[in-house]
């Protein structure tokens, strides 16, 4: 007798949900560095080193992630910075 498994649909779904997602931010060539830095203090509420070190990250490396947690939250937080016109984007932690 065969026994067969099959992925429960709504667990994946679940536990697709509760995985940590990053936000990151990509450097462009429009904004200054002061400017990202001050975004960053406004919207994750960083204090003044943790921004710069953040905004170097971005403008040396092309991108930073500032935030890990819940897909929901780290949606609010892109959408913020794309308010702010800062190049934003989402992915799974871990990728």
């Amino acid at each position: 007798m065969a026994t067969e498994t099959t992925a429960n649909p709504s667990t994946e779904s679940e536990t697709a949900l509760t995985q940590p997602w990053n936000v990151i931010v990509h450097n462009d060539p429009v904004n200054l560095m002061s400017y990202v830095a001050m975004v960053f203090r406004r919207v994750f509420g960083f204090p003044a080193e943790r921004a710069q070190k953040h905004m170097l990250e971005v403008h040396e490396r092309g991108r930073s992630v500032l935030w890990t947690g819940e897909r929901e939250k780290a949606e609010f937080y892109v959408q913020q910075l794309h308010g702010y016109l800062l190049l934003a984007t989402l992915e799974r932690a871990g990728n």
